[in-house]
C-alpha cells in the first residue's frame, strides 16, 4: 500500500502501520486478511460513544458523493475506460448491497434483490447517521483497495464527509461494512483484470497497428505492446455469461482482411469518415463534411485524455443529474447507480471482445486512409491538448463510446420506464467549446455519443452502429437479470 503522508520517517511508518492494522481489523472481522500486512495480536478497541452528527453536506446523497470521489480518482490515475468501469461496478454494487442491508435491518424489507447478498446485521438501536456511515465506509474501503496510491486523497474526502479519521473505530465495520467489502473483493478476485499478456498486431492491410506517423508522433502508441487492455474481453463479466455473449456478427462475416477491404460497404465506410472526421476547416475547399456544431459535439463527448473522468465518468455524472432531478432516495440511487455501473462494466468487457478477440481487429480510419494511399496526409480531428493528432491505441470495431452510451441509456430508460426524459449533462473534456448539453431522451444522447467518434475521425460509422446495438442488448440483460424488483 502506497503512503505519502508528510512528516518524519518514523511518523510515516507509524501512520502506515496504523492504517494496516485498521484495514486488517475490518477484514479480519469479516473472515479474511490482507496477507501482505502484519497481523500482531492487539487488544480490541473499546466500544466508543455514539458518533457525533455529520458535518453539513454540500452533496446530500452519499451515493452521489462517493461517485464524485471515484471520478476524481480516475482523473488522477488515468488509464483505460475498462478498468474505470470495473471500479465503478465494484463500488456501486457494494454500496447497493450495503444499503440493502441497512434497509433490511432498519426498514424491515428491500424492494429489489441484492447483487450478491444483503443481510440483517447485529444491533439494537439505529445509530446516528447510520445509513450514511454504512454507505460511506463501504465505499471508502472499496476505493482504498482499488486505488491504494490515492490513500491521501481518499482519507481527505472521508474526513470531509465524516469529520473523523477513516482509521477510527466504528462498530459498523465489524457488523456490516467488512462483510460487504469482503464479498465484493471475493467476487472479483481472479476475474482476469490483471492479465498483462502482450498483444501482437497482424501486419496485413486492414488489421490494426500502432498509428504513430512522423506528423502524428504519439509515444504512447508506437509499439504493438502498447495496445490498451487487449485481453479485457476475457475479464469475468458482472452480469453477462461471457464477453462474447452478444458479439455482433459483422466483423466475423468477412472472415479475412482481404474480403473486408474488397467489399464496397467497407469502401463507403472509409469515405464517410474521411469526409466527416478530417482535421481542418469545415468548408468545401477541404472537402470536410462536418458542421461547426458537429465539431463542437465531437469534442463534448471526447474525454479521451488522462486527467478527465473518461467516457464512463461522463455517464455517471449524467446519472447523477437525472437522479437529482427526479429526487431519488438513497436506496433508489444505490440501485440505479449499481445497474448503470454493472451495464457499463460489461459493456467495457464486451466491446474489447469485439475489438481484439474476433477474426477482424479493424484498423483505425487514419490507417485505412493513409496506408491505402487514399490520402497520405489525412489526419483525424482528435488531438491532444498539445495539438498532436492522435487516435486511440486499440482497434476501431466496435466503438467503446457507443457501447458505453447505449448500455447507459438502455438502463436509464428501463429504470425510469421511459426514454423520453429531458436532462442536461456536462463534459470534462478541456478542449470542448461547450460545457453542457441538453437532451430530450436517453437514446438521443447515446446516439450522439456514438456519432461523435466519426466526427472526431477515429471510428467508422458501423463501429458506432454496432456499438449501439451491443450496448442496448447488454442493458436489457442486466436489467432483466440483476437487482430485479421483488
Amino acid at each position: 500500500m502506497n503512503d505519502h503522508r508528510t512528516g518524519t520517517g518514523t511518523n510515516k511508518r507509524t501512520a502506515r502501520r496504523r492504517r494496516a492494522l485498521a484495514v486488517a481489523a475490518v477484514l479480519a472481522a469479516a473472515g479474511t486478511t490482507l496477507t501482505a500486512l502484519p497481523q500482531p495480536a492487539i487488544a480490541a478497541p473499546p466500544r466508543p460513544a455514539a458518533p457525533a452528527a455529520l458535518p453539513p453536506q454540500t452533496i446530500a446523497d452519499p451515493v452521489h458523493f462517493w461517485n464524485d470521489v471515484l471520478m476524481e480518482v480516475v482523473r488522477r490515475e488515468g488509464g483505460g475506460p475498462g478498468p474505470m468501469s470495473r471500479s465503478a461496478a465494484m463500488l456501486n454494487a457494494a454500496i447497493y448491497d450495503a444499503e440493502s442491508s441497512y434497509q433490511l435491518k432498519w426498514k424491515g424489507k428491500i424492494t429489489s434483490e441484492p447483487y450478491i447478498r444483503a443481510e440483517k446485521y447485529a444491533g439494537w438501536l439505529e445509530g446516528p447517521d447510520e445509513e450514511e456511515r454504512v454507505v460511506g465506509r463501504t465505499a471508502y474501503n472499496i476505493l482504498l483497495g482499488l486505488y491504494p496510491s490515492q490513500t491521501n486523497y481518499l482519507d481527505a474526502r472521508f474526513r470531509e464527509r465524516f469529520g473523523t479519521e477513516p482509521t477510527g473505530f466504528d462498530l459498523l465495520d465489524t457488523t456490516i461494512v467488512g462483510p460487504m467489502v469482503k464479498q465484493m473483493r471475493d467476487a472479483r478476485n481472479g476475474d482476469g483484470s490483471d492479465n498483462d499478456q502482450v498483444y501482437v498486431a497482424d501486419n496485413k492491410p486492414g488489421a490494426w497497428r500502432p498509428t504513430s506517423y512522423p506528423d502524428m508522433v504519439d509515444p504512447s502508441c508506437n509499439r504493438d505492446s502498447q495496445a490498451v487492455t487487449p485481453f479485457w474481453g476475457k475479464v469475468k463479466p458482472f452480469a453477462l455469461t461471457s464477453g462474447s455473449q452478444f458479439r455482433p456478427p459483422t466483423p466475423g462475416l468477412y472472415g479475412t482482411y482481404e474480403k473486408l477491404l474488397a467489399d464496397d460497404a467497407y469502401k463507403r465506410q472509409v469515405d464517410a469518415v474521411r469526409k466527416a472526421g478530417a482535421d481542418g476547416p469545415t468548408d468545401a475547399t477541404r472537402n470536410v463534411e462536418r458542421t461547426p456544431e458537429q465539431e463542437a459535439v465531437a469534442w463534448f463527448w471526447a474525454n479521451d485524455e488522462d486527467g478527465t473522468y473518461k467516457p464512463p465518468g461522463q455517464l455517471l455524472q449524467a446519472t447523477r443529474e437525472v437522479a437529482t432531478q427526479r429526487k431519488l432516495t438513497t436506496y433508489e440511487n444505490a440501485r440505479l447507480f449499481a445497474l448503470v455501473s454493472i451495464a457499463m462494466a460489461d459493456a467495457g468487457i464486451a466491446v474489447r471482445d469485439v475489438k481484439f478477440l474476433t477474426p477482424i481487429d479493424l484498423w483505425r480510419p487514419v490507417s485505412a486512409i493513409r496506408d491505402s494511399g487514399l490520402d497520405p496526409e489525412w489526419k483525424p480531428l482528435l488531438k491532444t491538448r498539445a495539438g498532436v493528432n492522435v487516435t486511440p491505441c486499440f482497434p476501431a470495431w466496435a466503438s467503446g463510446h457507443a457501447t458505453f452510451g447505449a448500455s447507459w441509456a438502455g438502463v436509464m430508460k428501463r429504470y425510469f420506464g421511459s426514454d423520453n426524459i429531458a436532462f442536461t449533462m456536462t463534459t470534462d473534456e478541456p478542449q470542448s467549446p461547450i460545457k453542457s448539453r441538453s437532451f430530450t431522451s436517453f437514446s438521443q444522447a447515446a446516439k450522439e455519443d456514438a456519432q461523435s467518434r466519426v466526427w472526431l475521425g477515429v471510428h467508422f460509422p458501423w463501429d458506432a452502429e454496432d456499438g449501439l446495438v451491443l450496448g442496448d442488448k447488454i442493458a436489457d440483460h442486466v436489467y432483466t437479470t440483476k437487482l430485479r424488483k421483488l
